[in-house]
């Protein structure tokens, strides 16, 4: 994938105008054409990340979340990316969507095509965010991460590209950290139970730091730039109570 380097700089420090004063990074890529309202992926940092500094997150180039800048750029594909940042070593699902509704105050931002990605503790932070609102996200790219079995079903619909390394020598594929939260083939093992067709992507030699592999697969950002509610968007600004609302969908 070719590299257009976009320096750190260019991702303008903002803070959520709420309470949580969530501190986030931003940039939209060129091309826009006219009154066009754009996608939005949210990545969520892994926990080594955690601070109020606002910098911390975009540490390994958004740990190759920012080769999908390059892509865009490249090819051409105005988008909008945000990189918030938390603090231990979790992600509340508030604080994922006080992100997302200060950024289309924001940004021209198609809310019908808001995407989370998260690696570690933020692919938890992914799965999680789903669970509390299931209609309010068109699809989701979790890395490394784990999660509770419970809950799955209400998420079974929402379009994930999940990718995992066999070898995982921090989240365990299968059993996460060996308590309720398993890892992403147990995950995807019960999503397709319940009737789901999550993608799944499992590197055989491959240990916890997975991720510029993976943000390096070329078919990933197409795909997960078409997936798009067909549904009313969810209003971020009077969120209904976690786990309300289900997905009806879009394209896989």
């Amino acid at each position: 994938m070719a590299r257009a380097d976009v320096a750190y700089s260019a991702l303008a420090k903002y803070w959520t105008q709420d309470a949580l004063h969530v501190p986030y990074r931003a940039i939209e890529t060129p091309g826009r054409i006219g009154g066009e309202k754009l996608p939005l992926i949210v990545f969520l940092h892994g926990d080594w990340q955690d601070g109020t500094n606002n910098e911390s997150q975009l540490a390994g180039y958004g740990n190759g979340s920012m080769l999908w800048l390059d892509q865009a750029i490249h090819g051409n594909i105005p988008m909008i990316y945000v990189a918030p940042q938390t603090t231990g070593g979790y992600w509340p699902p508030a604080r994922v969507a006080a992100t997302v509704r200060d950024a289309l105050n924001r940004f021209p931002i198609d809310p019908r095509r808001i995407y989370l990605t998260g690696i570690s503790d933020g692919g938890t932070g992914v799965w999680d965010a789903f669970k509390a609102w299931p209609a309010c996200f068109a699809a989701g790219v979790p890395m490394s991460g784990m999660t509770e079995l419970a809950g799955l079903a209400t998420i079974r619909d929402v379009p994930e590209w999940i990718f995992h390394g066999a070898k995982d020598n921090d989240t365990d594929v299968e059993t996460g950290y060996g308590g309720a939260m398993v890892g992403s083939r147990a995950v995807v093992r019960a999503l397709r139970a319940l009737g789901g067709a999550p993608r799944y992507t499992e590197y055989p030699n491959e240990m916890h730091v997975i991720w510029h592999h993976a943000y390096s697969t070329p078919a990933l950002l197409p795909w997960l730039l078409d997936q798009r509610l067909q549904h009313p968007a969810c209003d971020f600004s009077d969120l209904p109570e976690p786990g309300s609302l289900t997905w009806k969908g879009g394209k896989r």
